[in-house]
């Protein structure tokens, strides 16, 4: 009988090894330094811990070769499922084929990569362009536009440029906008976006009315740029919520950040990953072909709000930030209602 039950408690273990490994996430980050990155992270651990799966990790730091080695880590760690934020779309496509060859499941996390059974998640990014567009033209209907793109290697950075330009497009052919400068942001890096913008700034003469930046890093980036040329008033536009962001708003030198709010999308990812670990159906999914290649992919799609001076309410009750946060800085007199 002792031997039977010897048997028996092997064979529990190794069930409940088996199945620790079959719930085992690895999650790649591309740069995981970027302020929302860490909100991302904490609502992934969270829902995986609530399924009973463990999180396992790697930051490539910007390397889209570190990146293909660290999938690389995270498979021979016994992921099971991969949730992988792309530092270049094409540039990680060997690591998909390694996956593929195993049957591990991939979520391309908020960036799109393209290849046949990827399982894409984001937030609408044409709409998040559109509301970019609408943010800064309800401020600013005439005059010298500038736009700050993402990363020339991230296809959120067309995706947003798209929605924007379908907002802004019966003002550019009717003249009453001028684009006098458009870049893309090599790595979305602020300190490119600054470099980029100060350039414009340069051949214009300082001639710029409005800057419609794509996230909020690169708006910082922009922000410097006119401070340091003593530029006030322009209206400027970013996404993700970003703490800085929104204080930003509140002390009026960003017009609106389009709020991602990353404790939902790391949520959903997580159970993504979890359910196509066990070959089930994620819920709400619809096939999205409209990415560069066209390849159809199942989708899942959140919806983003804008955040301006008027509704900064809306992140503070949220408990995305303080209102101390949120505030710091602004005079009583001037402030949003929010900050009152």
């Amino acid at each position: 009988m002792k031997f039977v039950h010897k048997i028996l408690a092997a064979s529990l273990i190794g069930g409940f090894a088996s199945l620790a490994a079959a719930q085992t996430v690895g999650v790649s980050w591309s740069n995981f330094q970027e302020e929302r990155w860490k909100t991302d992270e904490a609502a992934i651990k969270a829902e995986l811990a609530k399924l009973g799966a463990s999180y396992i990790s790697a930051d490539a730091g910007g390397s889209p070769e570190k990146q293909l080695a660290d999938v690389d880590g995270l498979i021979a760690k016994g992921a099971k499922a991969l949730i992988i934020l792309a530092m270049d779309k094409d540039a990680i496509l060997p690591a998909l084929a390694k996956a593929k060859a195993k049957n591990l499941p991939v979520v391309a996390y908020d960036r799109l990569i393209e290849a046949p059974g990827v399982f894409y998640i984001t937030f609408d990014n044409k709409e998040v362009g559109r509301e970019q567009a609408r943010g800064v033209f309800k401020v600013k209907q005439k005059g010298n536009f500038v736009f700050i793109k993402g990363s020339p290697t991230d296809p959120n950075a067309n995706f947003l440029r798209d929605g924007q330009g379908e907002v802004l497009a019966a003002a550019i052919k009717s003249g009453d906008i001028k684009v006098v400068g458009e870049e893309y942001t090599d790595g979305w890096k602020p300190e490119v976006a600054q470099k980029n913008m100060e350039q414009i700034l340069t051949k214009n003469g300082g001639k710029v009315d409005a800057v419609v930046a794509s996230n909020d890093g690169t708006a910082g980036g922009v922000i410097a740029a006119l401070s340091a040329k003593g530029i006030k008033g322009v209206p400027v536009s970013g996404q993700d919520g970003d703490h800085a962001a929104l204080n930003r708003i509140a002390l009026g030198s960003q017009t609106v950040s389009v709020w991602k709010d990353a404790r939902e999308l790391g949520k959903e990812a997580a159970a993504a990953a979890v359910a196509l670990a066990k070959g089930q159906k994620v819920p709400g999914t619809v096939t999205w072909a409209d990415g560069e290649k066209k390849v159809p992919l199942q989708s899942k799609f959140l919806k983003p709000v804008s955040i301006t001076k008027d509704n900064l309410d809306v992140v503070i009750k949220a408990g995305w930030i303080s209102k101390d946060e949120a505030c710091k800085g602004v005079d009583k007199a001037t402030a949003p209602a929010a900050c009152k």
